[in-house]
């Protein structure tokens, strides 16, 4: 019997209370509205109106009619009572007095609320999960847990949890082998042998796979690091697989084949089925196509940001520390001098103009010419050139690290297929033409792309010394592309399409042809119509009767209210009392834990989402999957 991946605790929590009903499941579930109540109240008696509420209520949580319909928490009885003003919730116990009372209940809720046996529904929900697990790759519990919450929406009647078990197996089986023989066919016998020949031992290595080999990723932060992660991105593209279109495949169920192929040791993959072992490596192949760019990348982020820029940055940073005692020297010497200056009258007593001559006579009388001239000379060095800027010391500074980027120039464009929004497209034009201009001794500037040199990059690239007229700086040119293309990467105005961090973010969009070959399935297992007019009349209409029915009862709401200015106010919330059990498992008596808690007495952890407090993974209790507040 294939229920082995439900283990006793679950299996024991299936179409059962496996605790009280939180405050909100309650309301969900066992909130009786007028016309509940109005069938309810056609029982002459109290214990019968008040199993016939609670079976109710069951049904829609559970999916299932109890045994013994009094088995249940006494928060529900209380609830249901309080609904139907019965003082005394204690009258459920005389429910079963008469046991064919509780079946022919049974028989009326599932008649007059639209229950449905498993049998009426069971082709549609193989449909259903066959589409959910063709998409989504879950797992046989998660997809369990999914096809009980489909049922209990549905107004269905569970089955018996092996039948249900069984048959999630089976319809996962055949998702599974249905992906893996379609991806298969995919493949010519070629690609097939190059697929096989990754799990051969290497013949240099003698030992690692060249798969194990392929799946190694840069460990360093150099330059020659990122040659090594350019050349292995080179002999993952350079399998001859990009050609194979697996667009119109489920993306995480190939995500979940390329993890396990990722993992696995090149052993344990011979070991699999003939078409579970190709799509697995072909699923592998893809997603090393993709880290292995990634990994190059991000590669190349971390070395200009570290390696290359920062160090410039604190390398220009300390040499300014070290200049300033000699520029506060020159500038005290300059300083002097322009006060003389200043202080020298425009006349003599008689009336005379002060010659430059007598001028320069008071200056020197204070500093010689010899140390003004000095002291020009060091103010002109050590502070930036008027039309310069704060970025100009730093990157004249980085034009000193060409021995870092020189090696893996060539490689870059020609290994990364980059693409590019309109802004970047400069800087990608500026990038493919490097290669070639690196490697040259002189380059003329009508030969680069004049739109990325910006900035204090203009001085550095076409104002260097010791240039020939109309060339330019090619190590400045570099390092001027280099940090254009950081920031674009960084911006995604260039991208790289065989990437998954750096790709263009709009490219994960799903449209025309790539989009018809998924949308039956995807639509499927979202339970949604390929027409979404009829779907939205359908909520319209759903979201304005809730409205009405709301607007009816507020004449009677005494807890609603409405001030002169038709503002809406509520009264405040009665608070619910913790439950013991959650004081008794606080530290110290202290029960207001909170998401993320460590409390090592406390077996709950917080799970986001609907199901909040869920016991924690060393718990003996075990909540089901499917039990959600909504």
């Amino acid at each position: 019997m294939p229920v082995e991946f439900l283990s006793d605790e679950l299996v024991a929590a299936y179409g059962a209370f496996i605790g009280p009903p939180t405050r909100g499941e309650l309301e969900r579930f066992f909130f009786l509205d007028d016309g509940d109540r109005q069938r309810v109240r056609k029982r002459r008696v109290a214990h019968n109106q008040l199993g016939f509420g609670v079976q109710l209520g069951t049904v829609r949580f559970l999916g299932v009619f109890l045994e013994d319909p009094t088995d249940v928490p006494a928060v529900v009885t209380d609830y249901v009572a309080e609904q139907l003003g019965i003082d005394d919730s204690s009258a459920l116990k005389a429910y079963t007095e008469r046991a064919q009372t509780a079946y022919e209940h049974a028989w009326e809720v599932t008649k007059a609320y639209g229950y449905r046996q498993f049998n009426d529904v069971e082709a549609d929900l193989v449909a259903w999960m066959d589409a959910r697990a063709w998409t989504t790759g879950d797992g046989p519990r998660a997809l369990f847990g999914a096809a009980v919450a489909w049922l209990i929406e549905r107004k269905v009647l569970l089955p018996g949890v092996s039948v249900l078990a069984r048959l999630v197996a089976r319809v996962r089986d055949q998702a599974d082998q249905r992906l893996w023989d379609t991806v298969a066919a995919l493949l010519s016998d070629d690609q097939r042998q190059v697929l096989e020949a990754l799990l051969a031992p290497d013949a240099a290595s003698g030992r690692l796979s060249r798969l194990e080999q392929l799946r190694r990723g840069p460990a360093r932060v150099s330059g020659r690091e990122m040659v090594t992660a350019l050349e292995r991105a080179s002999r993952v593209h350079g399998l001859g697989l990009k050609e194979v279109d697996t667009t119109g495949l489920p993306a995480r169920r190939l995500s979940a084949l390329a993890r396990h192929g990722m993992a696995g040791k090149a052993a344990a993959l011979r070991d699999l089925g003939s078409t579970r072992r190709v799509a697995t490596l072909l699923a592998t192949v893809h997603q090393l196509q993709l880290s292995a760019t990634d990994d190059a990348l991000d590669l190349l982020d971390v070395l200009m940001a570290t390696k290359l820029l920062a160090r410039a940055e604190r390398a220009t940073a300390k040499e300014k520390l070290r200049s300033l005692p000699c520029l506060a020297k020159a500038s005290a010497s300059l300083a002097v001098a322009v006060q003389v200056l200043f202080g020298s009258p425009q006349a003599d007593e008689d009336g005379q103009v002060v010659s430059l001559v007598e001028v320069w006579g008071q200056i020197e009388a204070v500093v010689s010419r010899a140390e003004l001239a000095a002291a020009m000379a060091a103010v002109e060095e050590l502070t930036p050139a008027p039309d310069s800027d704060d970025d100009e010391a730093w990157r004249a500074e980085l034009t000193k690290r060409y021995a870092v980027v020189r090696p893996f120039l060539p490689l870059l464009g020609e290994v990364v297929a980059f693409d590019a929004a309109p802004e970047g497209r400069p800087v990608l034009e500026a990038l493919r033409r490097l290669p070639e201009l690196a490697g040259r001794q002189k380059v003329r500037d009508d030969e680069i792309v004049a739109e990325v040199v910006t900035g204090s990059w203009r001085r550095l690239v076409y104002a260097a010394p010791d240039l020939e007229p109309g060339t330019i700086d090619r190590r400045a040119y570099t390092f001027c592309v280099l940090e254009s293309l950081h920031r674009a990467l960084r911006r995604r105005d260039v991208f790289a399409p065989a990437s998954n961090r750096w790709a263009d973010p709009r490219a994960k969009l799903l449209d025309g042809a790539a989009w018809t070959k998924t949308k039956d399935s995807t639509l499927a297992s979202l339970g949604l119509p390929e027409n979404p007019d009829g779907h939205l009349d359908e909520l319209a209409t759903t979201l304005d009767r809730s409205y009405r029915a709301v607007a009816e009862r507020l004449p009677a709401n005494t807890a609603v209210s409405f001030d002169a200015t038709g503002e809406l106010h509520l009264a405040p919330l009665t608070a619910v009392p913790e439950p013991a059990s959650l004081v008794e498992l606080a530290p110290d008596g202290d029960s207001r834990c909170f998401p993320g808690s460590t409390c090592p007495r406390c077996s709950w952890r917080w799970q986001p989402g609907p199901a909040s407090w869920v016991p924690s993974p060393t718990s003996q209790a075990v909540a089901p999957a499917w039990r959600t507040s909504g």
